[in-house]
């Protein structure tokens, strides 16, 4: 087609709006020719508008049959990554040569609906340079999940290429996770409809009283963390008659986190160490009553605590999907989260990453809002 070589000079010589109005008549004229496609790929890589150039190299890969059309698509695809990886590496490195950005961080990728999912596996395996099938098993439906640790510089270039290509994601620095204040909630002093005022810990395990209004809290975090313990158990295979450890989940502890992010901080309920006994549940009581209270579960009364909280923060987000988050970091971000002070106060017989799991998870929360 004679038009197509005189696109392909009006490229050469960067007349791109003389190529544009002849590829917008061609198109008119022959909305289906490959060559006119591959064309307009070009003419958008030629502009720098280097993500509409992939979507036409993408088509022709998948539709052309003509091994000439193939090929120069698939150059095309290659001459973009190589343009995006040349400008990624260069964003990095001045990103890198600020102090500031090198400190270290997070990158946590949030959930993605199904029906997005196959294209932000896509987008997510172009921009880190990975296979779409390894992308897509890095994605998830639910909750969040850590993507990336590293230079917090790095990390936000990363980020901001995810975002534009419509991959929820955010990042955060470990010193920003560190400088919140945390508050371990002992007993409730007084409660009111506005106000509240209780004792509780602070990061010195300093015992004193704080006083906050309802309407500080912006968030409120909750979640469950196991409680393990050793059971025996005889090999399953019936190999051998020898008794082998396993270890199985006993209980669940429940915690509850409230955030104040004008004060940078955090108050945090535990069922564990709540003194239930104390502050504005104690009360004289009969002989009856007293042995009543006894009978009553920690869980009851916990659950009793809860429903005093809650309608005090009804028109307040609530954060309950830690356990897939928890997941996936206790198990593959044990070195990250063995160096956080976590201020959770669970009596254990067995250590578990999952306690600093859900203070990152509160605290990533609270950043993040």
């Amino acid at each position: 087609m004679k038009e197509i070589k005189e696109v392909a000079t009006f490229l050469e010589q960067k007349n791109y709006q003389q190529a544009a109005k002849l590829l917008k008549q061609l198109q008119k004229e022959h909305p289906h020719n490959l060559w006119v496609q591959l064309y307009i790929g070009r003419w958008y890589e030629e502009i720098n508008k280097l993500e509409s150039a992939e979507k036409f190299y993408r088509k022709l890969l998948k539709d052309a049959t003509n091994p000439q059309v193939v090929a120069q698509a698939r150059q095309g695809l290659q001459r973009i990554e190589t343009i995006e990886k040349k400008r990624q590496q260069q964003a990095i490195a001045t990103a890198k040569s600020d102090p500031k950005n090198t400190e270290p961080g997070l990158l946590i990728i949030e959930a993605i609906s199904k029906e997005n999912k196959q294209e932000a596996a896509k987008n997510l395996a172009r921009i880190m340079k990975i296979d779409p099938y390894t992308a897509r098993m890095q994605l998830q439906s639910r909750g969040w999940r850590i993507y990336r640790l590293g230079a917090i510089g790095e990390l936000k270039i990363y980020g901001e290429e995810m975002l534009k290509v419509g991959i929820p994601v955010f990042w955060a620095k470990i010193s920003d996770i560190e400088k919140i204040n945390i508050f371990r909630v002992q007993y409730f002093q007084s409660i009111s409809s506005s106000e509240a005022s209780i004792v509780c810990l602070n990061e010195q395990d300093k015992m004193g009283g704080l006083n906050f209004q309802w309407s500080e809290v912006v968030d409120k975090v909750e979640g469950l963390l196991p409680i393990f313990m050793n059971a025996m158990d005889y090999d399953p295979r019936r190999r051998s008659e020898k008794i082998r450890h396993k270890q199985m989940t006993q209980d669940y502890a429940k915690i509850l986190d409230l955030h104040l992010p004008n004060r940078r901080s955090i108050i945090r309920f535990c069922d564990q160490n709540y003194q239930y006994q104390k502050g504005i549940t104690s009360k004289v009581q009969t002989q009856d009553e007293f042995l009543l209270t006894l009978q009553t579960t920690n869980r009851s009364k916990w659950n009793d605590l809860v429903n005093m909280i809650n309608p005090k923060l009804a028109k307040v987000t609530t954060w309950s999907d830690f356990t897939s988050f928890g997941e996936v970091a206790s198990r593959d971000y044990t070195q990250l989260l063995s160096r956080l002070k976590y201020y959770i106060d669970i009596s254990r017989k067995i250590e578990t990453m999952w306690d600093p799991a859900f203070h990152l998870y509160s605290t990533l929360v609270f950043l993040k809002n």
